[in-house]
């Protein structure tokens, strides 16, 4: 059992980058972990998974700690292990996907954390492409298999200026008669490959329309130019 002092060293070091202190704060809270993992067996999700991903909410509230809160460490640590097994639950959904694609799926999510972390940004496609050996469209799927498009209205990152496509809608946009029409994700499998990378990448990445541009190869008129196509034509879907 670490005290509160070896714990606010440990803190420390791993929010400096230390990767043996943040193991050893993973390892050392690991009854913790597996505590609040056992909360949610019986969902469909093998154990295995569900503790990668209490470990991963562990790590997040690692970086996001700060003394300041007057709360313990564990304290702190216990909604943010929680919040995201439940954010992979609720995004998981009613839709069943074999277990080797959620474990993709997770392994593509804390890349891009870990990529984020040390970079300050997303990585792009083609760096996804080459560490996981997978094509891009793949990629997509996969990640796609864990997240649920209809929740058009949560943003993805802390961004002042994040978006969503909810945000683009006009005012008379009525959620509850969308969500009866139809479901978004059938309306993006309908997208072109060159639709769904720019609205995957503007809505799942945040990327500005000039950063897809940049990465697609192509002008920032041209990534407008599908942007408002597709989200005239979810519009029009939805109120047809």
């Amino acid at each position: 059992m670490l005290t509160n002092e070896q714990t606010a060293e440990l803190l420390e070091q791993a929010k400096k980058g230390d990767d043996l202190a943040k193991e050893k704060l993973i390892t050392l809270n690991s009854p913790l972990i597996k505590s609040i993992v056992k909360r949610y067996l019986n969902k469909g999700i093998e154990y295995d998974d569900l503790y990668q991903l209490g470990a991963l909410g562990f790590v997040k509230a690692i970086n996001n700690y700060d003394p300041s809160f007057n709360v313990k460490f564990t304290t702190y640590a216990v909604p943010m292990i929680a919040g995201e097994i439940k954010r992979f639950l609720r995004d998981d959904g009613s839709v069943k996907v074999s277990r080797s694609l959620k474990h993709t799926s997770i392994m593509i999510k804390n890349y891009i954390y870990e990529y984020n972390k040390e970079h300050g940004e997303n990585p792009t496609l083609e760096m996804l492409e080459k560490e996981f050996n997978m094509d891009k469209n793949d990629i997509i799927f996969a990640m796609e298999a864990n997240t649920t498009p209809l929740s058009l209205n949560e943003k993805y990152n802390d961004n002042e200026d994040s978006t969503t496509i909810l945000d683009k809608l006009t005012d008379d946009f009525s959620f509850e008669k969308y969500i009866d029409k139809l479901a978004i994700r059938e309306m993006i499998n309908k997208l072109s490959a060159r639709e769904k990378q720019v609205i995957i990448m503007r809505y799942y990445f945040d990327k500005t329309q000039s950063e897809i541009a940049k990465e697609l190869g192509v002008s920032q008129v041209q990534v407008s130019r599908i942007e408002n196509k597709v989200l005239h034509e979810f519009k029009e879907g939805i109120n047809s």
